[in-house]
């Protein structure tokens, strides 16, 4: 059994898909987001969605990381990730703009200050301001914030989306078809809408990473950070502390902390670049968080074969994870988006093109794989770790 699920997570969240297994897909079965008619207006044409996500554990290193340093700033970056995690998610379906938002946020009181709720608060619509800048409108409609010790050891931040758009700017993932090449968009750097590096981390596999990464000592400070039934075994196994520095090339030393704790990266200026001037070259569209590198498979619309076998390097972020946890490649790719978060399927000439406004942006990208004609669904991982195949 791996880490992961020795620590009550899944990866691929077997048990959600087999308890929603019954339930409608929607408009479209094979995009990243269920899609429904238009039944507001009763305009045929558009469609309706209403989205959740969250930051998942990652607010439980932010408050790790707060009671060492007394740094509250963190938590904005909380409030980021709970947004990107939506927001990259209805990218995936070609919505951009026009999107309405409302937060749940879920604290202890005991623990969790009313000065960590205004940073989370005052920064999502931080978050939205900047947005606004590259085009992106998205509007703050409040939400629930409950005290609810009882339920929660520290803090749970999640928020939904919705947002009204017409069918005929819809990716389905429909048009996914053998020949095509898949375009990976880099996690990690510092796009130029961004302050500060970016470890590519985002918001999935955090209970590994936090675990994996950080020392014993933080089980006994912070006895509310982890599931009290757990083995001590698999409870914070790591060597480092969150203020332990390693040099990143190009930006100097940074935290261990401040890694971990990047704001997960959104694509949406980049998005609407690429869908206002290449939207019928984009035939599908895959947001790489939970399941990492074999989220794709669960969207394709028939038989076929991926092949990924031109990674983009892999950010020390998670070379860090692997060589504190032990953790073979299978399961790191299966966990972590290893370098890149955002893929898009299309035809090699365009690529040349989304890698060009990609560029322009400060992201990495490049071709990392192609579709191939075969008689099921596989998956082809290749790189220095050796090959891993998956079969769905």
């Amino acid at each position: 059994m791996s880490l992961y699920a020795q620590r009550g997570v899944s990866a691929q969240k077997e048990e959600v898909h087999a308890a929603i297994q019954n339930l409608d897909q929607g408009l479209y079965p094979n995009a990243f987001c269920k899609l429904y008619t238009d039944f507001l207006t009763g305009d045929s044409n558009y469609i309706n969605i209403m989205h959740a996500d969250g930051a998942g554990t990652k607010s439980i290193l932010a408050y790790i990381y707060w009671k060492e340093t007394g740094d509250t700033s963190v938590w904005a970056g909380i409030a980021q990730d709970a947004i990107a995690m939506n927001l990259d998610d209805l990218l995936c379906v070609g919505i951009y703009d026009q999107i309405l938002f409302s937060s749940t946020i879920d604290r202890n009181k005991a623990v969790i200050t009313g000065d960590v709720l205004s940073v989370i608060i005052n920064g999502t619509q931080n978050f939205f301001n900047t947005l606004k800048t590259f085009g992106v409108t998205i509007d703050f409609l409040g939400g629930e914030t409950a005290d609810v010790g009882d339920v929660v050891r520290t803090i749970a931040v999640n928020g939904t989306m919705t947002a009204r758009w017409p069918k005929s700017k819809l990716i389905t993932n429909d048009l996914i078809a053998p020949g095509q090449v898949i375009v990976g968009f880099s996690s990690y750097g510092q796009a130029s809408y961004e302050t500060a590096y970016n470890s590519g981390l985002g918001s999935n596999g955090l209970t590994s990473a936090r675990h994996d990464v950080l020392a014993k000592e933080y089980a006994k400070k912070y006895p509310e950070t982890f599931e009290p039934t757990l083995l001590d075994k698999v409870v914070y196994i790591g060597k480092n502390k969150v203020t332990d520095k390693i040099n990143i090339p190009n930006f100097g030393e940074i935290e261990v902390g401040k890694l971990l704790l990047s704001p997960t990266r959104t694509y949406a200026p980049l998005v609407k670049q690429i869908l206002s001037t290449h939207f019928d070259a984009v035939k599908g569209m895959i947001h790489c968080s939970g399941g990492g590198q074999t989220k794709c498979m669960k969207y394709l619309p028939g038989p076929m074969r991926l092949v990924k076998d031109n990674f983009l390097p892999v950010p020390p972020i998670f070379s860090l994870i692997q060589e504190n946890s032990g953790a073979n490649a299978r399961e790191m790719y299966q966990v972590f988006n290893m370098g890149h978060r955002l893929e898009i399927f299309t035809d090699a000439t365009a690529a040349i093109d989304l890698i060009e406004i990609a560029k322009g942006l400060g992201i990495e990208a490049q071709i990392i794989g192609r579709v191939e004609t075969c008689e099921t669904k596989e998956l082809v991982l290749k790189g220095d770790f050796g090959t891993e195949i998956f079969n769905y």
